[in-house]
Order: structure tokens, then sequence, then C-alpha cells
């Protein structure tokens, strides 16, 4: 299924059923009288956050989606029937945004952040009364009665920002693919070639003992991302709701430590521009595809980093398992220390 994060679609709730105007007309009931029910409420139309749902593409080849009108109130006062209401399921993550502009264009609505989270967004109309509400002591057979509500018509901006607990972060072919399928079930397409991964991909690592975390895997950024370049900020957002970042830098192709801190300032550059609030997230450090390297060039590689950010650098290598278990136990840490 195609991964689709952001659509617009117009979104209509259910009329209220008319309300019905008659009268009783029966052998042993001489004086009679008015006897029309009501009409039916219109569907709601709501939505719900499902976790088992990752992108909005089943909203891609349909844009327009009407709850059910309300049944028409009868004689000897039966209510029309009220028709159902109208759930859309969406991906746990799924922001709700408004484009009239009346009221406000961009202005969020309603942010699902939790698998079951239902949301009204759009009130079915009332039915309208039968003429049994209008018989009083000086009008005794009336005829009036009313019509149903109109439903809602909201046209809506729909947006989806993943929620994973640690996002995987570098330029193109840092080696992230091959890094999630290494330590999920996760199988994302991998290649030699820059942006291979053309969407985020989501992988559950599983540590045992019914512990568990949602790791992404974020298209590769460049330079420049923040401002649209190369796959832009398309999934830059996909970040903002993660609790740490993996950054994976590729150093099997740098000629010197130098090079490869260049990758590093790069990205850390990018996070700024785009979100300052991202580099106050917990970050791990990792030197990728370190298989072609001696101990000792690993070793310089990992100092020169971690004098220059002050904080421990993991050489990993996705193909051989090096240090990978370390890895996802540094992760889980970082996972359970931002619960507490």
């Amino acid at each position: 299924m195609r991964f689709i994060d952001e659509v617009v679609i117009t979104i209509i709730s259910g009329n209220g059923g008319n309300g019905h105007s008659s009268f009783r007309r029966e052998k042993y009931y001489p004086l009679g009288g008015p006897d029309g029910g009501d009409g039916g409420d219109g569907g709601c139309i709501y939505f719900q956050a499902d976790n088992g749902l990752n992108t909005l593409a089943t909203f891609r080849s349909k844009r327009v989606f009407k709850a059910e009108h309300g049944e028409d109130g009868r004689n000897s006062q039966m209510h029309g029937k009220y028709a159902e209401d109208l759930i859309l399921k969406v991906p746990v993550g799924t922001i709700v945004r408004s484009t009239d502009v009346e009221t406000g264009s961009g202005q969020v609505l309603a942010d699902l952040t939790e698998h079951g989270q239902r949301i009204l967004m759009a009130e079915g109309g009332r039915g309208g009364m039968g003429n049994i509400h209008f018989k009083s002591s000086v009008q005794q057979a009336p005829k009036t009665c009313t019509p149903g509500k109109e439903g809602q018509t909201i046209e809506l901006d729909l947006e989806l920002k993943l929620i994973a607990d640690i996002a995987l972060i570098g330029l193109p072919n840092a080696g992230k693919s091959t890094m999630i399928s290494s330590i999920s079930a996760a199988r994302p397409k991998i290649a030699d070639y820059p942006f291979t991964t053309l969407e985020p991909n989501l992988g559950v690592v599983d540590m045992g003992d019914e512990c568990s975390f949602v790791v992404a895997d974020i298209p590769g950024l460049i330079e420049d991302a923040s401002e649209g370049k190369g796959l832009g900020v398309k999934f830059l957002k996909h970040i903002e709701r993660t609790k740490a970042f993996v950054h994976l830098i590729d150093v099997s192709w740098c000629l010197n430590e130098f090079e490869a801190f260049e990758q590093y300032v790069t990205i850390r550059e990018e996070l700024r521009k785009f979100n300052e609030e991202l580099l106050n997230k917990k970050e791990l450090v990792c030197l990728t595809k370190i298989d072609a390297m001696t101990d000792e060039e690993i070793d310089k590689y990992v100092n020169f980093f971690e004098e220059q950010i002050d904080r421990k650098v993991l050489p990993v290598s996705s193909v051989s398992g090096r240090n990978i278990s370390l890895l996802k136990s540094l992760m889980l840490k970082t996972f359970e220390d931002y619960k507490e």
C-alpha cells in the first residue's frame, strides 16, 4: 500500500428526518387528535484512531464521506429511525485541520494520538417534530410539523505524523534501512544508491518479556532539506513525535574523521532549521558500515566524535551484527528513561 500522509476530504453528516403531520382516525376514538411522530436524527461522523493503520491511503481514492439521513416521522406517533453514525478510522498520529478560511484555515480540530481515541467531527441534523407537539387547549387539531435540520458539510485537511518511539536519521545511504531490518521484522527496500527509501518504515523491536518499542526509518535527509531540497520537509515532520533519535553516520567512504563529522553537523543543522526543539531530544550516535575498517581506524573516528560532541559514540555494523545487541539495549534504556 502506498504511503500517503496528507489528504483533503469533505465530510457530510446526515440530515434529520422531517416531522409528520397526521390525525388519529379510528372507530372507537371519535375525538381523534394529532398523532404525527418525530423525524429521526441524522448520522454523525466520527474519526477514530486505529494502530492497525499507518497511512491515509484509504482516503486517496474517495474524498467525500456522507452519513445517512434520519427517516421521516410517521402516523400513530411513530418516530423515524435514527441514522447510524459513520466512523472513519485513521492512523494513530493523524492531525485534523480546518480548511475554512472564515473559521481559521489550518486550525487544529483534533489530534488523534492514542489507539481507540474517537472524536465527533460533524454532528447529524436533529429530527423535526411531529404535529403532536403542537397540540394545546386552543389548538386541538394542529397541522404544524417541522422539517429536520440539515447536517454539516466540512472540508478537512488530514495530516499524518507517525508516532514512533525512536527515529533512525542520517544522510541518504547511511544504513538506516539495513539497520531497521536487522533489529526488527521490517523489510524495507535496500540498495546502494541514494534515496532508496522514499517513505517512512516502521519496525517493532522485540526485547522479550513483553517489552518492545517502535522504530521509524526516516528517508534520507540532505543539506537544505528544511527548505524543500531533496525530499524536503515531507518526512522531517515524522520525527517530531519521536522520543529519541539514532543518528547513523556512514564512515565507509570518508577519507578522514572530519568528513564524517560534517555529515553529523549537516543533519543537526537541518533539524535546527526545521524545529529547534528537536535538538533537545535524546540522541544515540552510531558510526555505520565499519566492516572494511581496522580497529585502529574505528577508534580514531570514535575518539574524534566523542571529543566533539562530548558523549559516547557507538560503531556498528548491521551486516556483521557488531554491537547491534548493545545498540538495542541502549535504545531500550533511552525509551524507558523517557517513560519515567
